[in-house]
């Protein structure tokens, strides 16, 4: 059965759900594709307060320019609840649906959330990339349940994010004198790969460019549906 058919199935209930994350975390890949990534999708959800509506977003931009290729959105409702540890069963259905809207295949998708930096090493990142089979990376605007040193105030400083002896992340300042972002594999790249494409798509801002535009997106229409 392929991973798309294994996810397929809604968890029933949170012990269900938590057991289809151990059985997928085993198919993360942390390697490398010996390709570079030069388009690059941020993928976000914006929940209307008043109601129970979301829209998800995805945004695919160029990594050299930051031109913006192509934007696709999928409105509706969380089915599964809010429980930590448990968003991807949350968000990954509308997520899914917007990138099913889009033309352009992205070489990597940039998910607003955990990649490997999750209790059970399988975040929303890797979850989509997991399903996806395609390359996914993590950005966390907080830190991780999981020790974290500051990493020093210049941009592009970093320090690494463990549980017990294994790296699964690390803290990266994009900013000088701002806080780090918090960024760990999904599926099929390495950190160092990672780390260093958030970096140069963070040229003036803390967020990548990718992840603030999906966010924007999400707001703008959240707004426009109030009117």
């Amino acid at each position: 059965m392929s991973n798309r058919l294994r996810y397929a199935r809604l968890p029933k209930n949170e012990a269900e759900a938590v057991a289809l994350q151990a059985e997928l975390a085993g198919c993360v890949v942390v390697a490398d594709n010996g390709h570079e990534f030069e388009t690059v999708a941020g993928l976000d959800i914006a929940y209307d307060k008043d109601s129970d509506e979301a829209i998800a977003t995805a945004v695919v931009m160029r990594r050299r320019d930051f031109e913006v290729l192509e934007r696709s959105v999928a409105r509706g409702r969380s089915e599964f609840p809010y429980v930590p540890g448990l968003l991807a069963f949350r968000e990954l259905p509308l997520l899914l649906e917007a990138i099913g809207g889009l033309k352009i295949l992205p070489d990597v998708f940039v998910c607003d959330g955990y990649g490997l930096t999750h209790p059970r090493r399988f975040g929303l990142a890797c979850h989509l990339g997991v399903v996806l089979d395609m390359p996914a990376i993590g950005v966390a605007k907080n830190p991780p349940h999981l020790p974290v040193t500051e990493p020093r105030s210049s941009r592009g400083e970093w320090t690494a994010i463990k549980a017990g002896e294994e790296v699964v992340g690390c803290a990266l300042r994009t900013r000088d004198d701002v806080k780090p972002i918090y960024v760990s594999v999904g599926h099929r790249c390495t950190l160092d790969t990672a780390r260093n494409l958030m970096l140069d798509m963070a040229p003036e801002f803390r967020l990548p460019e990718p992840i603030r535009a999906a966010d924007r997106l999400g707001r703008e229409l959240l707004a426009e549906s109030r009117k």
